[in-house]
């Protein structure tokens, strides 16, 4: 039994076209017509680049918004320190709107707040 030309098996018709097209055998012109991607892609790379420089411009906003508000606060708990630490009386206002007079213990306890708050705002 001979076979004629026009009676080639399914599976070796590729191999045959592949290589009468000058093309290596199992890829598609698809294959060999996309571009191969050689080093960096310049446009993605300063897109990159920009986006790390906005995350850092941002980061160091929000660290300068932090130690501004941590200057704040240790200004406020040293200059309440200062009134506690006087020795002259001290009121309050309380839910009602009434003042009221701190008495020792209260006056404990605003100081000892007032401390924890000198020692973790002023650094």
């Amino acid at each position: 039994m001979t076979t004629r030309a026009s009676e080639v098996p399914a599976n070796a018709a590729p191999t045959r076209a592949a290589s009468a097209t000058g093309e290596p055998a199992g890829q598609s012109a698809s294959d060999v017509d996309t571009p191969k991607l050689s080093g960096v892609d310049k446009e993605l790379a300063d897109k990159k680049k920009l986006a790390e420089a906005a995350i850092a411009a941002k980061t160091k906003a929000e660290e300068e918004r932090v130690a501004k508000a941590r200057v704040e606060n240790c200004d406020h708990a040293k200059s309440n320190r200062a009134v506690m630490d006087s020795g002259v009386r001290v009121s309050q206002t309380d839910a009602k709107g009434e003042r009221i007079v701190m008495d020792d213990a209260a006056r404990t306890a605003e100081l000892k707040r007032i401390q924890t708050a000198v020692a973790t705002n002023c650094r």
